[in-house]
């Protein structure tokens, strides 16, 4: 068996698919599976189909890409507002995209034209989080020059809250979609078809009958992946938590002092470390680094087995007091945060083995 490895339990994630578009449905609100934190690898995807979600999205045009040639035949769109260099394979791959700069709008309809296709565009609205969107006041106006753009369907708007600047998603912050979109709808005489509310954060507003009744869909991947909610700091309810899990193995056990011998300068990403001292203790190191993943988000399924941090390649544990007596080859096992997820699937170095 070959480590570091994730093992992905895919029962555990089509239950959890399944929850939550039901838990939606009953909202009228339509979910849309985001795969980025598995790097869109076919059984996971397939997974969240059979689980009932009928349209997906990815940040990497290379997922889409490759969820397409798996023959994947749902709808996907590209959630990342689009570089100006990539706009020739989002028509190609996408079916639709998220954007806010209307020149880059500009070059996908020209794009679009010239391949005979139509792309669907889904304005984004800054509404506090200050990470993509266009200001609430200005979006009359950018609206009105998509409508003038052929090759283009202005399908509708959406924001996005929790992923940059933390702020938590509110009947306020999503009710000002809902307040946007009629007045595009009295400005131009359409249908603002999609009003696309945020993503896994925003669930707890459903649950609690608080999200504002004309959002109609949702992007979810991490309530979805891990059955958990960062943004809010809870596990969704309804779902399951132990669906992925990382298995490393030891390479060294041995009593060491708990604080490093020596004047201390910094390590090897720049930063100037702080050891407690508390004596003697059994360390183990396991064969994995922040080269792989984001340390800080592992979790280990031993709570008597502590994480005292790592180097590039090698992650530091604290044995003392583990129920289970850890030497050179034991495999110690780890549950991760969304962000730690992501650093170990986009990693060449571990293995990712469904179960």
């Amino acid at each position: 068996m070959t480590y570091p490895r994730v093992e992905i339990n895919l029962s555990l994630i089509r239950e959890n698919a399944n929850y939550i578009v039901d838990l939606c449905k009953r909202f009228g609100i339509e979910v849309m599976g985001i795969t980025k934190g598995v790097c869109a690898i076919d059984p996971v995807v397939r997974t969240i189909i059979e689980g009932g979600v009928k349209k997906l999205g990815d940040s990497r045009i290379k997922n889409i890409k490759n969820m397409k040639g798996y023959g994947i035949d749902l709808p996907i769109y590209l959630i990342r507002i689009p570089m100006p260099s990539e706009v020739d394979e989002v028509v190609n791959w996408a079916d639709g995209s998220f954007n806010s700069e209307i020149e880059v709008i500009d070059l996908l309809s020209k794009r679009a034209v010239s391949y005979g296709k139509l792309h669907k565009v889904i304005l984004m609205v800054d509404v506090g989080d200050l990470r993509e969107g266009v200001m609430p006041e200005d979006v009359l106006k950018v609206v009105g020059q998509i409508l003038e753009m052929p090759g283009i369907e202005f399908e509708g708007i959406g924001t996005n809250v929790g992923c940059y600047g933390g702020v938590l998603p509110t009947i306020e912050n999503t009710s000002i979609l809902v307040e946007i979109a009629k007045d595009i709808e009295k400005r131009y005489g359409i249908e603002v078809k999609t009003i696309s509310g945020g993503n896994t954060a925003t669930l707890k507003l459903v649950e609690n009958g608080e999200l504002p009744t004309r959002v109609n869909q949702l992007r979810v991947g991490e309530a979805i992946l891990l059955g958990a909610d960062s943004t809010n700091f809870r596990k969704v309810p309804g779902t399951f938590q132990d669906t992925v899990i990382l298995k490393t193995q030891i390479i060294e056990v041995k009593i060491k002092p708990s604080k490093p011998i020596g004047e201390i300068g910094r390590d090897a990403f720049g930063n100037i470390p702080f050891f407690e001292d508390k004596g003697p203790m059994k360390r183990a190191i396991a064969a994995l680094g922040k080269q792989d993943c984001r340390i800080e988000g592992l979790i280990p399924l031993d709570d008597s087995i502590k994480v005292l941090g790592a180097s590039s390649d090698h992650l530091i544990l604290d044995v003392t007091d583990s129920r289970e007596e850890i030497k050179v080859g034991s495999v110690v096992d780890f549950k991760m945060t969304y962000g730690a997820m992501l650093g170990l699937m986009t990693s060449p170095y571990v293995e990712k083995v469904t179960v």
